[in-house]
């Protein structure tokens, strides 16, 4: 599949604004490994190629082992990972796919208690920054692998 439209060129404005809100989210307290496996899973569930291999790059970089990244389409199950990315990994989910309901008093307090409150709201700009590349992404459909030398994702040397 090739790409459809280069975005960035018909609409550079808000592409650039997009692109600083989640350049935003660089260097805050939020683990960088802990958000790439936010990355990925959103990525996943919304089926966009490539941010799900822009992400398991970039958490290959960020020193994230490989079983895991084969294991965050099926956390749950899962021994690998703890409560704290557990809770991080269902409120990302919650949030990709939203129900009518909304979000439960029980999953926010759960994932409110193992990330604090400041660590939540981050962990929830994170999901909305990536829900939008991904349905950029998705529309438009950019070829995997494409952007990895100007991204710096070459140096994660996977084939």
């Amino acid at each position: 599949m090739s790409q459809r439209l280069d975005y960035t060129n018909a609409a550079p404005t808000p592409a650039r604004a997009y692109f600083a809100f989640s350049q935003s989210l660089d260097g805050n307290r939020l683990d960088p490994i802990l958000r790439e496996l936010v990355n990925l899973r959103a990525s996943q569930m919304n089926g966009c190629a490539f941010c799900t291999d822009m992400h398991v790059k970039s958490a290959r970089i960020h020193g994230e082992r490989e079983l895991r990244l084969h294991h965050v389409a099926v956390w749950r199950e899962s021994p690998l990972f703890d409560e704290r990315e557990r809770a991080a990994l269902e409120w990302t989910e919650a949030l990709t796919q939203m129900t009518p309901a909304g979000i439960s008093d029980e999953l926010y307090n759960r994932v409110k208690f193992e990330l604090g409150e400041d660590l939540l709201a981050e962990l929830t700009f994170a999901v909305v920054a990536i829900n939008g590349w991904n349905r950029v992404a998705v529309a438009f459909t950019p070829v995997p692998g494409s952007s990895d030398r100007m991204l710096g994702l070459d140096k994660a040397v996977l084939a």
